[in-house]
């Protein structure tokens, strides 16, 4: 490849990468994808040897992993021949890697088989072709996701518990500060380099506060393009890991790190645009709502539960919704601005009438948890599915409670024909089964309250 041409790329990168480099020779450039867990995967090269339109391979077991890393044997003829896929670099998501020594780019890619269709099980993919589904009702999606994480002491032995670090007081932040300024304060050198990481890559934050736990932090993005905010997540999670190390402390997505504090989530506002008149189609003329909002919200209902597991995809996800799991709700019920419900209505004018979905956990992929909430509720539009009638108070005990383990989950994930159909068959069997495997590996497990409670008492 010519010099003239390397350069070309590099001098369309966004003006947050030219402000980073300062005019500095680009080290390196790493081609990544989001996996199953939604970390990243993938390849790093010196810049002399990328161009946007390079064809990278991955071998597809990188999808047939556990969280713990073990690889499981599928329903999948001739798995472990383990053909290759193809990556092609996304150049409009490029951005600066600005935790790396020197002057690195990252970008990434979409995943092709070899016949350059959609890899139908990339977590992109599946986001990507829920979007065209209502780009072909004449519908475009407008979300807001919000952030939510644990700063904590390093962990390094995983029989100890997660503790809070020690800030600037000296003293450790107590829970139930939440929307504390001096709380937020007590680990200003953290949220400095996240802000000036997140300016480097043209990561837009909204706001940020305080949460209810100790040491838990929420980043609230910039309501846009689904896929965008994915994008968004996917590299706010590794910025947020890295500004923390850097201040040598542990940030943890984890549903619930913490016994005793409230769990972590990523709630995600949802409207609809309708693209030939900008407006949303979630308020009528007359600003009251619409029948294809009461449907979005049936939708949601009928289909959310029935495809937990991609909004809670751990074992540890399901200590968060229960009754008992402080500030996250246990249902799928609905209500204006009630925060006990599953599914809330910000009080708004009727241009931004939206659905809060306030199931799906931190510790997801955002890319399937999206792609999944979208998918419920344009199923409910479509099939004109009425919701139940809304909550008129707190709702603690609900008539339909969700699942309350993984395995309980999993086994109305099994049963989803009709939104499977919708997602992709291929991806939820391959997913059902790497979940089930988990929970599997995850019984076997001996904990350490079994070790102190049961080693001599009983």
């Amino acid at each position: 490849m010519s010099s003239g041409n390397n350069q070309s790329w590099q001098n369309s990168l966004s003006d947050e990468f030219m402000a980073y480099a300062e005019g500095q020779k680009i080290d390196g450039v790493e081609c990544i994808v989001p996996d199953l867990v939604g970390t990243s995967r993938g390849k790093t090269m010196p810049t002399i040897k990328f161009k946007p339109d390079l064809e990278m391979a991955l071998p597809i077991s990188l999808f047939y992993q556990t969280i713990s890393g073990e690889y499981v044997d599928m329903d999948i003829e001739n798995q472990w021949l383990e053909k290759d896929v193809v990556l092609k670099a996304d150049m409009n998501t490029a951005c600066a890697i600005p935790w790396a020594d020197d002057v690195s780019l990252q970008v990434i890619c979409d995943m092709f088989n070899r016949d350059g269709s959609p890899l139908a099980i990339a977590p992109r993919t599946i986001l990507q072709n829920v979007l065209k589904a209502y780009a072909a009702k004449g519908w475009k999606p407008v979300i807001a996701p919000e952030l939510e994480f644990y700063l904590t002491t390093p962990n390094l032995d995983p029989n100890d518990p997660i503790e809070t670090p020690v800030g600037r007081t000296g003293r450790k932040v107590p829970s139930r500060q939440v929307y504390s300024m001096v709380a937020v304060d007590e680990y200003g050198p953290v949220i400095d380099t996240i802000y000036d990481y997140a300016e480097h890559q043209g990561l837009a934050i909204d706001t940020l506060i305080q949460e209810g736990g100790a040491g838990q932090i929420e980043i609230n993005l910039m309501h846009g393009d689904p896929l965008h905010l994915a994008d968004q997540v996917f590299y706010f999670k590794r910025t947020i890991r890295e500004a923390a190390l850097k201040n040598n402390v542990f940030a943890t997505f984890m549903a619930k790190p913490k016994r005793d504090e409230p769990g972590s989530a990523m709630h995600v506002h949802q409207s609809i645009i309708d693209i030939e008149t900008g407006q949303n189609i979630f308020s009528a003329p007359d600003g009251s709502a619409t029948d294809l909002f009461r449907w979005f919200i049936g939708g949601s209902q009928k289909y959310l539960m029935q495809i937990i597991p991609l909004l809670a995809p751990y074992v540890n996800s399901y200590r968060r919704i229960t009754v008992d799991g402080q500030s996250a709700p246990a249902n799928l019920e609905w209500a204006t601005d009630n925060r006990t419900t599953g599914l809330r209505v910000p009080h708004s004018d009727p241009a931004a009438r939206r659905l809060e979905n306030r199931v799906i956990g931190m510790d997801c992929n955002p890319y399937i948890a999206i792609a999944a909430s979208l998918a419920c509720g344009y199923l409910g539009m479509l099939n004109k599915i009425e919701p139940r009638a809304e909550a008129t108070k707190e709702v603690w005990e609900a008539d339909v409670p969700l699942p309350a383990s993984l395995r309980e989950a999993l086994e109305y994930f099994e049963e989803a024909t009709e939104i499977r159909a919708f997602l992709g068959e291929e991806f939820c069997s391959l997913y059902e089964q790497i979940k089930q495997a988990e929970n599997e590996e995850y019984q076997r497990e001996i904990s350490p309250w079994e070790r102190r409670h049961l080693l001599l008492n009983v």
